[in-house]
């Protein structure tokens, strides 16, 4: 049986007491000093966590709708991604009980749209004659990975 030992000086292990929600400034994955882009990095890089974002671009969704969107991923993976991304300032709760992109969260999904577009090249380069999943029409759109360039579901897709 393996033992994990933790030091006080790698808080952004999974485990450690500290492994809080990522801050600029406060160690992270990748990063000791906690540089602000480390940090996004360590909290974009959660599962599900840029599944969120992407589903909540349309508009807020409450709890229920969203996990169904997201594949019915486990309701404690959930609750853990909201409340970092809450914590993160990224996503707000409405009254109602449901999540919506904040004005930093908005930004970040946009942010999003140059790798977006690097992916579907590189997607290209990688295997030319394969189905493109680019949208290099649209800078302000990001397509779901699960279909194709005309919106319609990809066959076999998998995550």
């Amino acid at each position: 049986m393996l033992a994990c030992r933790y030091s006080k000086h790698q808080p952004w292990r999974a485990g450690h007491p500290d492994m809080a929600i990522p801050r600029p400034g406060n160690p992270v994955r990748g990063s000791t000093t906690g540089r602000p882009l480390m940090a996004a990095l360590d909290l974009f890089g959660r599962r599900w966590s840029l599944r969120i974002l992407w589903e909540l671009r349309a508009g807020p969704l409450g709890f229920r709708p969203l996990q169904k969107r997201c594949d019915d991923m486990s309701s404690s993976v959930m609750r853990q991604r909201l409340t970092e991304l809450l914590d993160a300032q990224v996503i707000h709760q409405l009254p109602d009980s449901r999540y919506e992109l904040t004005p930093l969260g908005q930004e970040a999904r946009h942010a999003l749209n140059p790798l977006a577009r690097w992916a579907g090249r590189w997607a290209a380069t990688i295997d030319p004659q394969g189905a493109d999943h680019t949208d290099d029409q649209s800078a302000s759109r990001v397509p779901h990975p699960d279909t194709v360039d005309d919106g319609t579901p990809e066959r076999d897709s998998a995550d």
